[in-house]
């Protein structure tokens, strides 16, 4: 019973995550890697956002958004990359924000 349980977490858990990431290999000897987007230098070992909303390590690159599936057909999803989430608002008017469709927003990094 008990591992029916946890496989129902894990499915309503990988439901949840809407995460598009890719991994980048170390090289030996390594003391800063290139932003594949931004072309900025970072030391091994840290952290940052680009201008992509990605969320980077040396290692690789996590979307920092959540992607909206359903969006009714009068409104328009629209990335703010200075936020690093969806706005969801009808077709035409940028100010006339949707109803019912629900905004996430990540935690910077």
């Amino acid at each position: 019973m008990k591992y029916l349980v946890l496989a129902l977490l894990f499915c309503a858990l990988a439901s949840l995550s809407d995460a598009q990431c890719h991994a980048k290999a170390l090289q030996p000897n390594m003391t800063h890697c290139q932003d594949d987007s931004d072309h900025t230098w970072h030391p091994v070992g840290s952290l940052w956002r680009n201008s992509e909303c990605l969320d980077c390590s040396c290692t690789g690159c996590c979307q920092a958004y959540i992607t909206p599936t359903e969006v009714p057909e009068d409104c328009v999803a629209v990335l703010d990359t200075q936020a690093c989430e969806y706005i969801v608002h009808t077709k035409g008017n940028s100010n006339g924000l949707c109803e019912g469709v629900k905004i996430w927003k990540m935690s910077a990094v």
